[in-house]
């Protein structure tokens, strides 16, 4: 597991990157260690990408019309995004594409936070999940707030973002000043995102969820919500390949939420991460690429 500082504040709040794996660790919810190794460890700025070397869509990206509407079929119920493309172009483009060939299909809610965010983003076929993590967008300025319900990807530092995504519980305005830039919002289906099953908090560890897939949190995790399909609503979109992700065993939606706990059992280390809320002291794990 990887030791983060204990007294990191909103002021003080530093990215830190590892090599081979893109995380995003957002102010203070990491996990905590408080061992001298832990305290003296460096937290260096991962370095941003050149813009210039950059292109406006990367060449596996389809430009997105400037709002459509995605359904989540969640274990919870249907859960309805309406994005607007103005807000975040970048962020959109990727998303729509993702949606369209099923990256989301399948995934999982593998960090919950009560009062600050739902994470998810992590494709249950770690080859599939291999392909995008290696293709990160330029940064969207921001131009939304991130309120409560709000759709943005996590990150890593400037230059990362790829997948993962986290819905905001809460007013998070602070993160506006990190650079996350919220592209969507939920318009439907808000009070199923609030009893997303939270009692694994922070728990599973984002680099074994990339390195196995659905396999590892369906065995270790195994009450976790999920999206079961994720599909474009309106405008109707074109044509797309069959999706590339398996199906892996995810649970239908149920009439009852799985129950949730208040905290996680153990602190996990995170890819990409959200700062923690504000008002907590560090505590058990963090993303959000808030």
């Amino acid at each position: 597991m990887f030791s983060f500082p204990c007294d990191l504040t909103i002021s003080r709040f530093r990215f830190l990157a590892f090599s081979g794996m893109s995380f995003i660790l957002l102010g203070t919810g990491l996990a905590c260690d408080s061992s001298p190794a832990g305290k003296e460890a460096s937290s260096p700025v991962a370095p941003a990408l050149d813009p210039e070397e950059l292109p406006t869509v990367t060449p596996d990206d389809e430009r997105a019309p400037d709002k459509f509407e995605v359904l989540f079929t969640t274990t919870m119920g249907d859960v309805v995004i309406q994005v607007n493309r103005d807000w975040a172009p970048r962020g959109a483009d990727r998303f729509y594409t993702l949606v369209k060939t099923g990256f989301y299909d399948n995934t999982k809610f593998f960090r919950v936070v009560p009062s600050f965010v739902a994470q998810f983003g992590i494709a249950a076929d770690p080859k599939v999940h291999a392909k995008w993590n290696g293709a990160p967008l330029r940064d969207d300025p921001v131009k939304q707030t991130n309120g409560r319900g709000t759709l943005t990807f996590a990150t890593s530092g400037p230059n990362t973002r790829t997948t993962q995504l986290f819905i905001n519980y809460a007013d998070n305005s602070r993160l506006d000043g990190m650079g996350f830039s919220p592209f969507g919002i939920v318009t439907q289906g808000m009070d199923l995102v609030d009893k997303i099953n939270r009692e694994y908090g922070e728990a599973p560890q984002q680099p074994l969820i990339e390195r196995q897939g659905d396999a590892y949190l369906s065995k270790e995790f195994p009450k976790l919500d999920g999206i079961i399909t994720a599909k474009i609503i309106s405008p109707a979109p074109a044509a797309s390949p069959a999706p590339e992700v398996p199906a892996t065993g995810v649970e239908p939606a149920t009439s009852t939420p799985p129950a949730g706990g208040e905290s996680p059992a153990v602190p996990p280390a995170t890819s990409e991460s959200i700062p923690a809320p504000e008002a907590k002291v560090p505590e058990s794990p963090s993303q959000p690429n808030p």
